[in-house]
């Protein structure tokens, strides 16, 4: 498997772009812009696809160099003014968790989103709570993150959709 330190930045996947069958092309480990996200590059990596065309979403990918398959994402989407940042798309194929890469891949966000200017980290996560805690991550108000986080395509969509009633905020200081 590729090096799960150093996640590649990808593009979003656009209409206009490759189809859902046509194969990932290589990678380039120059380029800020290596991969186009698919929106089912693997069953067992998955996450919620809202906004990945705009530009306050960023979304990193760890990519098996050998098949070429991704094996985990990470990314964060940024408020308005840059100081808040919801982390989502942290996934790892279930069949490579437990090794730490998705500790890793949360940091790795996290760490992007304070160099970009972020002070406080949120994200929803229903079951995942422990894991949340291991990186610092505490219980919140969801109503709390909807005010913070209002203009973010994922608190959009979840209001919208009357999902953020059912979730579970976790917010931590950057």
């Amino acid at each position: 498997m590729s090096q799960v330190r150093q996640p590649r930045f990808v593009r979003p996947h656009h209409q206009s772009g490759p189809s859902e069958d046509d194969p990932p092309k290589p990678a380039d480990p120059n380029s800020a812009e290596s991969e186009p996200v698919r929106p089912r590059t693997s069953s067992t990596v998955s996450g919620t696809l809202s906004g990945l065309d705009s530009p306050t979403v960023h979304l990193w990918i760890s990519l098996d160099e050998t098949t070429r398959r991704i094996f985990a994402t990470t990314g964060y989407e940024s408020s308005e003014d840059g100081s808040h940042a919801l982390i989502r798309s942290v996934a790892v194929d279930q069949e490579l968790r437990g090794a730490g890469i998705g500790l890793e891949l949360a940091q790795f966000a996290m760490e992007r989103a304070t160099e970009a200017g972020a002070k406080q980290a949120w994200l929803f996560s229903r079951r995942s709570g422990p894991f949340w805690q291991k990186v610092g991550f505490t219980s919140a108000d969801t109503k709390d993150l909807a005010v913070a986080l209002a203009s973010t395509h994922q608190v959009q969509l979840f209001t919208e959709t009357g999902q953020l009633e059912r979730e579970v905020a976790w917010s931590r200081q950057l």
